[in-house]
């Protein structure tokens, strides 16, 4: 480990506390030496909020280290009781935190015997997630093992008030650690071996400077709009240069969101056509012309025209569109697609590369932002600048398919649409990086493509390689290519912080030679200004969280390891006086008292997923997770709560499963209620993009509320209950159970399941039945026979119509399951304005996983 990694290693590990890092630091090798360290059968430490690439990472990394044991990885397919053996032997676990939550619930974690847990992405932590309530579990029961948070992303940090001081209540940790790049120890760290870098600031063609300034122009009018339509907005961070940054749509978002329901329809369609402008700004650098005016053109119909803020009738977006076309042809009018500026940046390095080069075989990793431009950049090398572009020409604008532009096609359907025309990228393009040699023939430099395995083989040439910064989507694919590859020339094609970090730690840690890195950008361009203003945000966003630190007030036992934690303690809506007795008047989480019995709600395990359940528990009420065949949250024996999200009530509404849902209920309960929650950051109202679906005409505009009122007319007992939040859902549940009986898990569990079924979630795999259970044709009459007579998923898809019959007992929900599984469904060209794929089908989605668990040593 570099000095600085070390430091950050030691301090986290001998004292609890938030880490908070810069982008690019290495925070991956620390997090790997914490996990080193704990690697043993005394220890069970239980890792939460990491990503499936950083857990194949750091098993690797160990493996190749020879630490025994392995963390362990539990997901669902692990069976209850190997799960519970699993806990007892100890070690690291990677461990999902819906899993985790019901395992502490159900007592199947020695929970005074954990070591600790290392909390990473610590950033996404409210007091409503599911690491959240794992975390209060955990410390009402273990008032000794440590609590070790990790994140990233400061920018997070600073949104609301006081937001780094309730993270850390949340995480019960007494110290933060702050690493920002401007750190004294990461500074002299990275700044004794210093790779070469050599800047090349190309210049922009004058038609790019043209369509630069109007995009510049147009955004700048919607800014102002967007003030004057709204002047008690915050719009101190709503600025031109802001604009450029990834995180722009996120600042509206968080300011606009409570209030999307009172803003008026020209300022939601000023909010989307900045996001649509930034991408058309973005486009201009890293698209070819071809491309770029194929894109542009999708908001030319008149449809949309009307549609606009108004932007499309300025002069700057007249000028946008006479230029954008004007790239196309030469001065005689005939088609020469203008190039890009970057191609030349390029093959003039590659060629100095080529010419300085002294060892055989030496590897050129050149570094793109998106796996299309590193798809461009192949054909680019292997085809020649003119065969591309002349092609993508023919492909996008000579025989570009239609696209719809109705009045009700939006501008992320737009978006989604010119992605879906505009990528010539085969599945193995977007899944592989590309390889090619170099070679010399009288035409200049000549490159072919040529398999991985070459990389092994002596080449008499330079190896190029193309590489997304994040491959896949993970952002450690940069530093592990680094360390497989060994290179000694970087091209960076496209500007990003992070990457040039990792470079720098790489050189420093891992690397075997001096690095030379060529940074490519256009000069005096919103590429450039857009790096530039990332680098000035992070060091603003640290700036304040180390005033912040600074002035942060730290209370007495906030680690939750003393009695009196004010986090631990639970609101029961009761006065103390009224359940402790008179020599002690602080009630002890976890502790029952004989005045006043905790009220119980029974919990679907599927509502895990939800921030229900952990507002629950903070309002004192025990939470029991229990499979349920009816409702979802059991509040009395006579009381079934069946909840729906707008999203699942429109769904559950188009396919009829709320009936069937609200029939059960009415069957077995004397109290069935229907909750109906909207989100907390969102208007509590049936008005807004999510009140219809996006392929439903204004003819449909009261189709989801006649569908309630039929609902509420063929069950009479059925109670529509609208929550604004799940903070108010809990309040109210608290208020419905107050002076009311307790219900019965087992009798619970037993309600909708025929004479002689049991559901064990110890035999049955609880995710593939939930699965099951949103199959057509899969009711609760028949889903257990299909479990029972079923082994896999692929078995019941290898059945007859005959076989599904006699498992399910009735023809016709048999001959409906084997429709849904075997019939092929196309997608209309009509709606979707691109061209049919061959649908993979159902049978493509299948796994081999079972219906049943089963003990791994038997196989």
């Amino acid at each position: 480990m570099l000095p600085y990694e070390n430091q950050m290693f030691l301090d986290i590990l001998h004292e609890d506390g938030l880490v908070i890092c810069a982008k690019g630091l290495g925070l991956e090798i620390v997090l790997l030496n914490i996990i080193k360290v704990f690697c043993d059968p005394g220890n069970l430490v239980l890792v939460v909020g990491s990503s499936t690439p950083e857990e194949d990472f750091w098993i690797t990394q160990l493996k190749k280290d020879g630490i025994k044991p392995l963390p362990k990885i539990l997901s669902a397919d692990i069976s209850i009781a190997e799960r519970e053996k699993i806990y007892l032997q100890g070690g690291v676990l990677f461990v999902s935190s819906r899993i985790l939550v019901v395992d502490l619930l159900k007592h199947r974690i020695p929970t005074p015997h954990i070591t600790g847990f290392l909390v990473c992405r610590a950033h996404n932590i409210l007091e409503s997630c599911q690491e959240a309530f794992a975390l209060r579990l955990y410390r009402m029961e273990n008032k000794s093992g440590f609590i070790k948070a990790f994140s990233t992303s400061s920018q997070t940090f600073t949104y609301g008030f006081t937001k780094i001081e309730k993270i850390m209540k949340t995480l019960f940790v007494p110290k933060l650690y702050l690493w920002p790049r401007f750190h004294l120890a990461v500074k002299s760290s990275l700044d004794k071996i210093n790779p070469e870098v050599i800047e090349l600031h190309v210049e922009l063609t004058p038609a790019m400077i043209e369509i630069q300034t109007s995009l510049l122009d147009l955004i700048n009018y919607s800014i102002k709009e967007l003030k004057r339509l709204n002047p008690s907005l915050d719009t101190e961070e709503i600025t031109v240069e802001n604009s450029l940054s990834k995180c722009f749509h996120k600042i509206l978002q968080t300011q606009l969101n409570p209030i999307w329901h009172r803003l008026s329809s020209t300022t939601k369609q000023l909010v989307s056509d900045l996001k649509l402008l930034r991408n058309l700004m973005m486009s201009v650098t890293s698209l070819d012309a071809v491309r770029f005016h194929s894109m542009l053109s999708n908001y030319s119909s008149v449809d949309y025209v009307h549609r606009s803020s108004g932007w499309l009738l300025l002069d700057a977006a007249e000028t946008l569109f006479i230029t954008a076309k004007r790239r196309l042809f030469n001065s005689k009018k005939e088609i020469c697609p203008e190039h890009n500026p970057k191609w030349g940046g390029l093959a003039e390095i590659l060629k100095e590369i080529e010419q300085n080069s002294k060892d055989n075989g030496e590897i050129v990793l050149v570094l793109v932002q998106s796996a299309k431009t590193c798809c461009q950049l192949k054909n680019l090398l292997v085809k020649g600048a003119d065969d591309l572009l002349l092609n993508l020409y023919k492909k996008h604008i000579k025989d570009k398919p239609t696209i719809s532009t109705q009045n009700n096609t939006t501008n992320e359907e737009l978006e989604v649409n010119d992605n879906l025309n505009n990528e010539e990228l085969d599945e193995d393009d977007l899944n592989n990086c590309f390889t090619l040699t170099q070679s010399k023939n009288e035409d200049g430099l000549r490159f072919t493509e040529c398999a991985n395995e070459s990389r092994n083989e002596t080449l008499k040439e330079p190896i190029i390689v193309l590489q997304q910064y994040k491959k896949d989507g993970d952002f450690l694919s940069l530093p592990r290519t680094l360390r497989e590859l060994q290179p000694k020339y970087i091209v960076m094609y496209d500007a990003n912080m992070t990457a040039v970090r990792q470079i720098e730690v790489f050189q420093n840690s891992d690397a075997k030679l001096k690095l030379v890195v060529y940074f490519l950008i256009f000069g005096g361009s919103t590429e450039e200004q857009a790096y530039l203003t990332t680098l000035r945000r992070e060091k603003l966003l640290f700036d304040f969280l180390i005033k912040e630190k600074a002035v942060m007030v730290i209370p007495k036992g906030q680690d939750g390891k003393d009695e009196d934690c004010p986090e631990l303690t639970r609101d029961l809506g009761v006065h103390p006086s009224e359940m402790l007795d008179d020599d002690d008047k602080t009630y002890k989480p976890g502790e029952k008292s004989g005045k006043k019995e905790i009220p119980k709600v029974i919990v679907d395990m599927r509502e895990f997923r939800s921030d229900l359940p952990v507002l629950l528990h903070r309002r004192g009420i025990d939470i029991e997770p229990v499979t349920l065949q009816v409702g979802d949250y059991i509040l009395t024996p006579e009381m079934c709560v069946e909840r729906k999200s707008i999203d699942d009530l429109i769904g559950s509404l188009k396919s009829g499963r709320l009936y069937h849902q609200a029939l059960m209920m009415c069957r077995h309960y004397t109290k069935p209620i229907l909750l109906i929650e909207f989100d907390q950051n969102k208007p509590f109202d049936l008005q807004g993009r999510f009140y219809l679906s996006k392929d439903m005409t204004t003819s449909h505009r009261n189709d989801i509320t006649s569908k309630l009122q039929l609902l509420t007319l063929h069950f009479p007992k059925l109670r529509l209950v609208w929550s604004p939040s799940p903070f108010a859902t809990s309040e109210l549940f608290q208020e419905l159970k107050e002076g009311k009986s307790q219900p019965i898990s087992s009798e619970a569990a037993a309600v909708g399941l025929e004479a002689g079924q049991n559901f064990d979630e110890e035999i049955y795999n609880a995710i593939i039945k939930d699965f099951m259970s949103k199959l057509p044709g899969v009711t609760t009459q028949n889903i257990l026979n299909l479990l029972n007579k079923g082994q896999s998923l692929t078995h019941m898809l290898k059945m007859s119509l005959q076989e599904l019959k006699t498992i399910a007992g009735n023809s016709l929900d048999a001959e409906t399951l084997y429709n849904a599984l075997h019939k092929k469904v196309k997608p209309t060209t009509e709606q979707s304005g691109v061209k049919p794929q061959a649908n993979k089908g159902f049978r493509a989605t299948m796994n081999k996983k079972r219906f049943k668990h089963t003990n791994p040593k038997s196989k």
